[in-house]
C-alpha cells in the first residue's frame, strides 16, 4: 500500500469516526468520546487533508459544522446568517501563527484582538422584531437548526422585550447549566439510581431540547449573548462596541478583557482565564481570541468552515496522579450498591476533589482496581472526577462489592446482564431513605418542606417507616423535633394534607416502579383512570399500550404482584390519597385523531395547546404523514406546514382549533 493510499483509508475511518461523535455530540446529547479525543481525531483528519488536498471531499467532517436536526422533532430554522464554528488551537505557538496570518492579510496594520472564554454550552439564535423576542434557535448544522422558542422562553435572563423597538436584531449565545445547578441535577439522578449527565454541556443541551417547556424552566439554564449576527436600525463597527450595545439592552453578555494590540497581550489574558477558570459559574473548554474591528474582519474573511480573524485555543485536559484510600458503597433508591473511591485530595481545574465514582463492579474489574493503588483521576467534562486508570498496583487484590448489603446486611444480587448490584431487601434503611425522598421530590407528590434533611430526621427518629407513615404524623410532635418548631411542623403538614389531592400520575411516580418515570406515569393514569384499573390490568392490556414496552410492564406486574406494595397502596387509600386520575380526557371525541402543531400561535403555547387536544382525546405528534387528521399552523410555520399540503391534510389555525375544540366541548 502506498503512502497515499494508507492515508486515504486512515481518512476514510478518521471521517466515519468523527461523524459518529459529532451525531452523539450534537444530536443524541450524549457523547461517548472526551473533547480532547475527538479534538485529536478532527486534528489528524484535517493534516491527512492537507498533506493530500486531493483527499478532501465536499463531505469531509472538517468541512462542515455540528450535526443534522433530528426528524420530527422540532421546527427546522434556516439561519440567514450561517452559525459557524472556530478553528481549534491547543498551543501558545499556534495562537501566534494565527497573529502571523492576520498581520500578513492586513498588510502589517495595527490590530486589536478580544479575548473572552470560551463556554461549553449549546449555541443558540435568538431573534427581535420590533424589539419582541419572536423566535430562538439551535445551531444545527449551521445552516438549518430547531425552533426551541418556547424553551428559551424560560430561561429567565433573556430579554423577552428590548428598550428600544429594533426593526430587527438576531444575536448568538451559549446556553448553559451553572455548575451549582448541575450539581443538585446530577444528585438528584444518582439518588434515584438514574443514568446522570456526565457534563454541565450535555444537561444543558438535553435540557433545552425537551418536549415540554416546564421540564425545562425546572433546570434553571442561563445564557451568556457573544456576538450579533444582523442588525437593523444601528450601526456598530467593533466586537466591543457590540457587546457595549447588548448590555445596555439587558443581554447578559460574555466577560471579555479589554482589547489588546498584540498577541502577546492575547496569550498573557488565555492564560488568566486558564488560571480563574475554576472561579466560574459555568464551565469552559478554552478561551476564544477575536479581531475587534469588523472592517478589518471583513478584508480577513473566512474559509469554507472557519473565519481568518478568529481562532479557539482548547486547554488540555488535567489528570493528576492520587493515592486510592478506600471505596465507599452506598445503597441507592432502588436498592442499586455504588462504590466511591475516596483519594488523597487533589487539585483539578481550580478546585480540591477527593472522591471520585467507581460505577460498578464491570468497571472496577475492567481497571483491575484495588485500595492503596496509585490512580489517575481527572475531571470529565471539567466538572465530574473519574478515574482513568491504575498507575501503580498496590498488590492488594482487586476491590469486590460486599456480598451483603452495607445497609440492612440482606443478600445482594445481580439481576441478569445487568451490571448492577442490588439489594433486593425493600425495607432496607437506605432504600427507605431514599424512597421517601423521591416520593416527596417536586415531580412525585411535591411535598414542600420534606427535604432529604427533614427525611432522616423523620427516620431517625423513628416517626417514618414507609410513605404511608407520612400521613399519620401530626403537627404537635413534630413541633419537638430538633430543626422544626411549630411553624415549620403545622407548614409542614399542610404541605402532606394538600399532597393527598395529587393527580394519580404523581402518585404512580412517587411510588418508585422501576422504569416507570414520570411520562409513563402520566401514560398510565390517562389510559385506565385508577389505581385499581392499573392494577387488574394484565400484560397484554399494558403492552398495547403506546410507548410501554415488555420491561415497562413486567416491571409494574411484579411491583403490584408484592403483597408489601398492595399494602402499601391500600393504606394510602385508607388515609386519603387520591387514587384517580385527574387529568382524563373530558371527552373523547377527538379519540382517534392526532394533531400536528406548527410555528407559533398568536395566544397559545404549543404544551398550552396540545394540553386541549389531549384533554379531548386527541393525539399530538411531532411529524406529519397521510394519518394526520389536522395540522395546526401558526407564524412562520415551516417544512410540516408545506408537506401537509402536499398531502392534503386539513390545516387549522388558532381560531380554526378552538372552534374544533369548543364544538367538541359542546357535544360532550
Amino acid at each position: 500500500m502506498t503512502p497515499k493510499e494508507a492515508a486515504a483509508a486512515r481518512a476514510a475511518v478518521l471521517r466515519e469516526q468523527i461523524e459518529r461523535c459529532n451525531y452523539e455530540y450534537h444530536v443524541l446529547d450524549d457523547p461517548t468520546l472526551e473533547d480532547f479525543e475527538y479534538d485529536a481525531l478532527t486534528r489528524e483528519l484535517r493534516e491527512i487533508e492537507a498533506a493530500y488536498p486531493e483527499l478532501l471531499t465536499p463531505d469531509s467532517p472538517t468541512q462542515k459544522v455540528g450535526a443534522p436536526i433530528l426528524e420530527n422533532t422540532f421546527e427546522p430554522v434556516r439561519h440567514e446568517v450561517q452559525m459557524g464554528s472556530l478553528q481549534d488551537v491547543f498551543s501558545t505557538e499556534e495562537v501566534e501563527q494565527f497573529g502571523q496570518r492576520v498581520q500578513e492579510r492586513l498588510e502589517g496594520e495595527s490590530v486589536a484582538y478580544v479575548v473572552e472564554p470560551k463556554i461549553d454550552g449549546l449555541s443558540v439564535s435568538l431573534e427581535y422584531r420590533d424589539g419582541v423576542f419572536v423566535r430562538g434557535s439551535t445551531r444545527g448544522d449551521g445552516f438549518v437548526g430547531e425552533d426551541v422558542t418556547e424553551n428559551l422562553r424560560t430561561i429567565r435572563s433573556i430579554p423577552k422585550r428590548l428598550p428600544e423597538p429594533l426593526p430587527f436584531l438576531e444575536v448568538r449565545g451559549e446556553v448553559y447549566l451553572p455548575l451549582e445547578n448541575f450539581a443538585r441535577l446530577v444528585a438528584w439522578q444518582e439518588l434515584n439510581d438514574e443514568r446522570p449527565f456526565k457534563n454541565p454541556r450535555n444537561a444543558a443541551a438535553g435540557s433545552l431540547r425537551q418536549k415540554d417547556p416546564r421540564v425545562t424552566a425546572r433546570r434553571m439554564l442561563d445564557i451568556l449573548v457573544f456576538n450579533i449576527q444582523q442588525i437593523d436600525g444601528k450601526e456598530i463597527s467593533s466586537h466591543t462596541e457590540s457587546l457595549d450595545l447588548l448590555r445596555s439592552y439587558g443581554f447578559p453578555t460574555i466577560p471579555n478583557f479589554p482589547p489588546v494590540s498584540t498577541v502577546g497581550d492575547a496569550i498573557a489574558e488565555i492564560q488568566e482565564i486558564g488560571r480563574r477558570r475554576g472561579e466560574n459559574p459555568y464551565d469552559i473548554d478554552g478561551a476564544v481570541v477575536k479581531v475587534d474591528d469588523f472592517a478589518q474582519r471583513q478584508r480577513l474573511g473566512s474559509t469554507a468552515k472557519f473565519p481568518r480573524w478568529a481562532v479557539a485555543y482548547k486547554y488540555p485536559p488535567e489528570e493528576k496522579q492520587t493515592v486510592l484510600r478506600e471505596i465507599e458503597v452506598k445503597v441507592g433508591r432502588t436498592g442499586v450498591l455504588t462504590p466511591t473511591a475516596v483519594f488523597d485530595p487533589i487539585t483539578l481545574a481550580g478546585t480540591t476533589v477527593s472522591r471520585a465514582v467507581l460505577h460498578n463492579q464491570d468497571f472496577i474489574d475492567e481497571k483491575q482496581i484495588a485500595v492503596g493503588d496509585v490512580i489517575l483521576v481527572r475531571k470529565a467534562g471539567e466538572i465530574i472526577p473519574e478515574v482513568l486508570s491504575v498507575v501503580c498496583h498496590s498488590g492488594n487484590p482487586v476491590y469486590h462489592l460486599p456480598d451483603r448489603c452495607p445497609s440492612c446486611g440482606q443478600p445482594v444480587s445481580r439481576d441478569g446482564d445487568d451490571a448492577a448490584i442490588r439489594c433486593q431487601n425493600l425495607a432496607c434503611p437506605a432504600q427507605l431513605l431514599r424512597h421517601l425522598i423521591h416520593f416527596a421530590s417536586r415531580d412525585a407528590m411535591d411535598i414542600e418542606g420534606l427535604g432529604e434533611a427533614v427525611v432522616e430526621l423523620l427516620v431517625g427518629e423513628g416517626l417514618v417507616s414507609s410513605p404511608a407513615d407520612l400521613y399519620r404524623l401530626q403537627a404537635e410532635p413534630l413541633a419537638r423535633l430538633e430543626r422544626l418548631g411549630e411553624k415549620s411542623a403545622a407548614n409542614l403538614i399542610a404541605a402532606i394534607d394538600r399532597s393527598r389531592k395529587n393527580d394519580l400520575a404523581r402518585l404512580l411516580f412517587g411510588l418508585g416502579i422501576r422504569n416507570i418515570g414520570q411520562k409513563a406515569s402520566q401514560l398510565l393514569a390517562r389510559r385506565f383512570g385508577s389505581m385499581q384499573a392499573l392494577m387488574a390490568a394484565s400484560r397484554e392490556e399494558l403492552t398495547a399500550i403506546d410507548s410501554l414496552g415488555e420491561v415497562m410492564a413486567d416491571s409494574l406486574l411484579s411491583f403490584f404482584s408484592e403483597e408489601r406494595n398492595r399494602a402499601l397502596i391500600a393504606e394510602l387509600q385508607a388515609l386519603g390519597v387520591n387514587m384517580d386520575c385527574l387529568d382524563r380526557p373530558v371527552s373523547d371525541r377527538l379519540a382517534g385523531l392526532t394533531f400536528v402543531l406548527t410555528g407559533t400561535l398568536p395566544n397559545l403555547t404549543r404544551s398550552d395547546a396540545s394540553a386541549l387536544i389531549e384533554a379531548q382525546g386527541g393525539k399530538v405528534s411531532g411529524s406529519v404523514s397521510k394519518k394526520t387528521a389536522y395540522v395546526v399552523a401558526g407564524e412562520e410555520a415551516g417544512s410540516k406546514l408545506a408537506k401537509a399540503q402536499s398531502l392534503g391534510v386539513p390545516i387549522l389555525d388558532e381560531a380554526g382549533l378552538l372552534s374544533l375544540l369548543d364544538r367538541g366541548s359542546n357535544d360532550s
